[in-house]
């Protein structure tokens, strides 16, 4: 019975998963037919304004080159009609002199003859027929104006759609997600030489699988790619997955979009519980800054008189108390306590994360705990909490902590702590987060679940999550633990390797005059 019910199960699982991928799919489809009917009248608007605009074009060479046909046929009308205006008055006055040369033919008189001739002389070498030009200064020929298309014409009737370039194919065992990066590569289905650039877009998203329509996300876009891989650098991979699309360009128009494909990107992400914090810890999301004037004005009194003389400094003692809590959430720290818990709980695998601290920051630590953890307790003061802390007041000092016990680092406490913690090896490593140095590894037999843990007094933290464990931090790890294994962000490990709480049993106690 047990054993059908376990099939049935497994085949109600399958039919949900198949259903919501149909609805995907539905949603897909309908969305892109109607971007078919959108994109369609926009082309044709596109096509229309391409026309109208070639349009204009030969309207405006065709009213340019009447005009000049208008022009010359008025240049040569003027030049012609100045001609035969002056010939007119020329054949006028030729006709004149000839008569009055017939005439003289008849004078008798040889005084009146003489100079009758000496005037025709006169009159003929000034005459207006003997001093033009009996050749038109214009032609009637217009061929000079005429037009030849048969080389335009079959340009015009070869006009077609732009070639667009294919859509890319991306290679997905060529993509790398590591150290909170993402590279991205691709290839063409052929070679194409006119290819511009490339627009990578990409989108987080909390689904595995295709794309969905309605994502709660919007597509991001890197424009002007020249080659055929991106690397995309410092993401904070909050969302468990990735979606990636690419298109190619060229300088005419965009392709199609390439086959969608999401990659994994699943890190460690959480934030401040602010209903743990102390009242004088000012908490947001990503930091957590001490705040004297956090505690003033309650009514209450609460001291922490249980860690008189602790390693937290407090040269002033504020009256303080805990606000109601929310239901179901844990009691705030209280008295000498400047501690505030992560929201995120661990109860297997590996994770990452790092913690600035600011420059002025006077005393702080970091590390893990039970959740459990005392409202008075201080991190590393109990053995439920593990903590590497910096103290920057009256005398410097940086140490491990674990159980009222310390042990001195013989490194300078760095700008930056990264924390590594793999719950089923039982084991917590603290590095400089900026060049991966191993500052200090605690190995523990987990209990129970962890949470990320701090203090700080006189100062701020600021919380980076998202993060990926470091591939320097991965290779420092196999090294030390002689692992080979997986490159993924969470997996499980053996749990039989971690060992009881051993390595501080043999430490001092801590030395007062060194602690706040």
């Amino acid at each position: 019975m047990d054993s059908q019910k376990d099939a049935l199960q497994r085949i109600i699982a399958t039919l949900a998963n198949k259903n919501e991928e149909l609805q995907n799919f539905i949603e897909t489809l309908n969305h892109t037919l109607g971007r078919v009917q959108v994109n369609s009248t926009q082309v044709v608007s596109d096509l229309e304004e391409e026309f109208d605009t070639l349009y204009s074009i030969l309207d405006e060479m065709k009213e340019s080159m009447t005009n000049t046909i208008k022009q010359d046929t008025v240049r040569k009308s003027h030049e012609l009609q100045n001609q035969l205006t002056q010939s007119t008055s020329a054949l006028e006055s030729a006709e004149e002199l000839l008569e009055f040369a017939n005439n003289a033919l008849h004078i008798t008189d040889e005084g009146d003859f003489t100079k009758a001739a000496k005037q025709i002389k006169d009159r003929v070498t000034m005459a207006p027929a003997f001093r033009l030009t009996l050749k038109p200064k214009a032609t009637d020929n217009m061929t000079h104006l005429m037009v030849d298309f048969s080389q335009e014409r079959p340009l015009l009737q070869g006009l077609k759609f732009l070639p667009v370039p294919r859509a890319p194919e991306i290679v997905l065992g060529d993509c790398l997600v590591i150290d909170n990066e993402v590279t991205v590569a691709w290839r063409m289905p052929a070679e194409d030489s006119k290819i511009d650039h490339y627009i990578l877009e990409y989108r987080k998203t909390s689904h595995e699988g295709l794309p969905r329509v309605k994502d709660e996300q919007c597509w991001e876009v890197v424009d002007d790619v020249k080659s055929t891989e991106h690397t995309l650098q410092g993401l904070r991979f909050d969302t468990k997955f990735m979606n990636f699309r690419v298109r190619a360009c060229n300088r005419a128009a965009a392709g199609d979009y390439s086959d969608p494909v999401t990659l994994e990107t699943r890190a460690f992400n959480f934030g401040f519980d602010s209903t743990s914090s102390h009242l004088n810890l000012k908490v947001e999301d990503r930091s957590v800054e001490w705040d004297p004037q956090g505690g003033k004005g309650v009514d209450s009194k609460v001291k922490g008189k249980e860690n008189k003389g602790s390693g937290t400094p407090s040269p002033k003692r504020t009256s303080v108390t805990r606000s109601p809590a929310p239901r179901g959430a844990r009691d705030r720290f209280t008295g000498e306590s400047y501690t505030v818990l992560g929201d995120t709980s661990m109860e297997s695998g590996q994770h990452y994360w790092e913690v600035k601290p600011q420059k002025d920051c006077k005393s702080y630590s970091v590390g893990l705990a039970y959740r459990n953890l005392g409202k008075f307790e201080q991190l590393g003061k109990t053995n439920t909490s593990w903590c590497i802390h910096v103290n920057n007041w009256l005398q410097n000092s940086f140490a491990a902590k674990h159980n009222n016990k310390a042990k001195n680092l013989d490194v300078a406490a760095p700008d930056s702590i990264g924390v590594y913690c793999d719950f089923d090896r039982g084991q917590l490593s603290f590095y400089n987060a900026e060049n991966k140095q191993l500052l200090h590894t605690f190995k523990v037999k987990f209990t129970q679940p962890v949470v990320p843990a701090f203090m700080v007094w006189c100062g701020g933290l600021t919380l980076s999550t998202g993060l990926q464990i470091p591939s320097a931090v991965r290779s420092l790890q196999k090294t030390e633990n002689g692992l080979g294994g997986s490159n993924s962000s969470i997996s499980q490990q053996d749990p039989a390797v971690a060992c009881d709480i051993c390595l501080y049993d043999k430490l001092p106690s801590v030395d007062s005059s060194l602690m706040p």
